[in-house]
């Protein structure tokens, strides 16, 4: 916490005494309306000039949908393939264009433009994620804009966003409970009294068996603005998290699958996984004119992931003996069989930066430039510790592995929009980043040792964008850009201290299309695109159902291919046919082909070695569909109903249609779910309403992942029921 007072010290008196305080200012109104922090699409006039794929969920969508897991949220944004773990949303796993969804180590995460990963650079898993419950927004962007933020430039780019500080005093109360004991209560309060303005939002979710979950945790969360002058603003921010739930990777054997008496059964109910994380930034905005603003952000963050789980067999070890037996032993493959050991696996991460961005409008000649620009320095460490335990003392016993990884890095990025005329603008962008990286192992496998070794990457990433808008709210849009993301430290060097020669994922990234209002009733995006890997990196950690050795969590996957087609309707019935009510019809539906394009041969474990060129990635459905029909009545009814439709997926790169005896591969078929709610705002008392949903209304039976050690079954029907109040 030290580190995080210091940096944020530091940014409070930095960017308060660099700036001359008597330089021209914009309007005081204009700065009082804006909490200092980075955005990732902005202003609404400015969504129609971004030079490529993008996507706005507004606040009263995502109260349209009720959320049990925010992956609901996610599906509705086209290009988006979001893998339930839990069932709830927990953790998200998002993969974009036909990208592996694992832990979403391909899609840079924000919150309210600050990364959230538990290390960006080197371990950019998204095992703590973000509640969408106390979220207002979401911003997504596929396409070149993606080099203003980085490391990660070739999936796309995702930002939570968060409530700012209200102008007059503001309450909200939100509870919700249901089947298993679940519970959400999520309760803000923010007001602005002269220049300085605060929102603080705490969250509570819990549920006893929730599909196969049992969890607890806390969420709070608290901004400050503070108007320094009529052209400086800063804005800080503070965040504490801690969750405690039995969340597993132990999944079902295809045998126990098949028998259907273990769906929603918790095969290893003593494991534990403990997170806690404390976050703290601070933005100040310093306007010299209305044309040219300079922000810096400052940020810091820790978050410690100890997860304490049992070991197991699929297969009966006669030396062995066990713990427990789940599962038909009669069967082959029909018992999982617990050891009288666990494994607990301690890790922390320690993140903090400094990021200064300018932004200029200005002339060149005759034609106006939008200039965006800036650096990011970043200090990033992990710690790793294995324990290994007993099933009663699962997180003490004997150390076995402790190691620490540090990183550092420098990036720098550019971007300038060029009004070639009033409707037609090109974008050209430039990214640099730096990485140096170590992996200081002082003990493996219950042996004592000091092995050290650091390597360090370079890398250029340019982007080019072209808008050509056709009116107010429509534009035709194309670019490229390079599509980069950098090893994982654990993965890049060795246990013994070799730096292996895991690259860098790069990739060339284009996309074309068209999005606004065709009628007054009509609107959409259209978006056609195509990723170019050179080198594309596919998990086989844990995670994502590999054994999770050091020497194989993530393996060069050579050249990969991914074209599709993605699209965005809104059909809004109430206008076409001058209905009162209002009556709107979404739909996102997404095309992808990915496939592995160049020879790459695979040993399948019987000794023989398959060429997988033109086999599908693993995860990587060719269909995605959601939709959705909203009707809000005069009277305070609302009804919304939506289908969402996963084609068939792979999981594993072979393309197995047999799923294997562990469960661990095969075909994932394809499903279709349907969710349905209801809600009335009473009019006699304002700001006040009841909803209720019913999750997976048919009470289908589907496989929603072979990872990351065997079968799990999608949320069976779930009803829950709540109220919001807003005073």
């Amino acid at each position: 916490m030290s580190l995080i007072i210091n940096l944020l010290a530091f940014s409070i008196v930095s960017t308060s005494t660099i700036i001359n305080p008597v330089a021209e200012a914009s309007s005081t109104d204009t700065l009082r309306a804006e909490m200092p922090q980075i955005e990732v699409i902005g202003q609404t006039d400015r969504f129609v000039r971004i030079p490529g794929s993008a996507d706005r969920i507004s606040n009263a969508h995502i109260q349209a949908v009720a959320p049990v897991s925010g992956n609901e949220v996610f599906r509705r944004i086209s290009g988006l393939h979001a893998v339930e773990e839990e069932g709830i949303g927990l953790r998200a796993n998002i993969g974009i264009r036909g990208l592996d969804p694992d832990k979403s180590r391909t899609v840079l995460m924000l919150e309210d433009g600050i990364p959230v990963a538990l290390a960006p650079y080197g371990e950019p898993e998204m095992y703590y994620t973000p509640s969408m419950d106390r979220m207002v927004g979401l911003e997504v962007i596929k396409g070149s804009g993606s080099i203003l933020f980085g490391p990660q430039t070739f999936g796309g780019v995702v930002n939570y966003q968060t409530a700012n500080p209200p102008a007059v005093p503001t309450a909200t109360a939100h509870v919700r409970g249901g089947e298993g004991a679940y519970f959400v209560g999520r309760f803000g309060y923010g007001t602005s009294i002269g220049n300085t303005g605060f929102q603080t939002t705490y969250l509570h979710k819990q549920g006893d068996k929730v599909g196969l979950l049992g969890y607890n945790l806390h969420d709070l969360n608290s901004k400050i603005k503070l108007v320094l002058a009529d052209n400086s603003v800063i804005g800080i921010k503070l965040g504490f998290y801690n969750e405690n739930s039995n969340s597993t990777y132990v999944g079902l054997t295809q045998t126990m699958y098949d028998s259907k008496q273990y769906d929603f059964l918790h095969l290893s109910p003593d494991d534990e996984l403990q997170i806690r994380r404390y976050s703290a930034s601070a933005t100040h905005d310093y306007f010299f004119s209305e044309d040219v603003r300079l922000k810096t952000t400052a940020f810091a963050y820790t978050t410690t992931r100890n997860w304490a789980r049992q070991d197991f067999d699929n297969v009966e070890n006669p030396t062995r003996t066990y713990d427990r037996v789940v599962g038909n032993p009669n069967t082959p493959f029909g018992a999982i069989y617990f050891r009288q050991t666990t494994g607990n696996r301690n890790r922390s991460f320690e993140v903090a930066g400094v990021e200064p961005r300018l932004s200029i409008n200005h002339t060149i000649g005759s034609m106006r430039n939008e200039t965006d620009l800036g650096i990011r320095l970043l200090y990033e460490r992990a710690f790793e510790q294995r324990i290994d335990g007993t099933p009663d003392r699962p997180t003490s016993g004997v150390l076995r592995d402790d190691e620490i990884r540090p990183g550092k890095a420098f990036s720098a990025f550019i971007q300038n929009r060029i009004f070639l005329t009033p409707n037609l603008t090109a974008t050209p962008g430039l990214r640099f980043e730096y990485f140096s990286y170590e992996r200081d192992i002082l003990r493996n496998a219950n042996n004592e040792m000091q092995v050290e070794n650091s390597s360090s990457l370079t890398e250029i990433i340019p982007g080019f964008g072209l808008n050509l808008r056709l009116n107010e709210s429509s534009s035709v849009f194309g670019g490229i850009h390079r599509g980069f993301g950098p090893p994982r430290t654990k993965d890049a060097i060795t246990v013994a201290g070799v730096a292996e020669d895991l690259d860098a994922e790069r990739s060339w990234n284009l996309e074309a299309g068209v999005r606004g209002a065709l009628t007054s009733y009509l609107s959409g995006e259209l978006t056609g695109f195509y990723l170019d890997f050179s080198n594309q990196i596919i998990p086989v950690s844990e995670s994502s159902g590999g054994v999770g050795t050091g020497l194989t969590g993530l393996i060069n996957a050579g050249e990969t291919r991914h074209l599709g087609v993605e699209s965005t309707i809104q059909l809004n019935i109430s206008e076409l046919f001058s209905f009162q009510n209002g009556v709107v019809l979404q739909n996102t539906a997404t095309y992808t082909k990915a496939t592995f394009s160049n020879d790459r041969n695979i040993d399948t474990g019987s000794g023989d070695r398959v060429n997988v060129k033109g086999n599908t990635l693993p995860y990587a459905p060719e269909w995605l569909v959601n939709t959705r029909l909203d009707i809000r009545t005069t009277f305070g009814l609302g009804l919304g109903i939506d289908g969402m439709y996963i084609g068939r997926q792979f999981g594993d790169v072979l393309n197995q249609i047999e799923g294997s005896d562990n469960g661990r591969s095969g075909e994932i078929p394809a499903y279709y779910v349907v969710n349905a709610g209801v809600s009335y705002s009473l009019p006699q008392i304002e700001n006040l309403t009841f909803s209720a949903s019913v999750k997976n209304l048919l009470d289908e039976r589907y496989i929603v992942s072979r990872r990351p050690q065997g079968i799990r079954v999608g949320l069976p029907r779930f009803i829950s029921a709540g109220v919001d109040f807003n005073f």
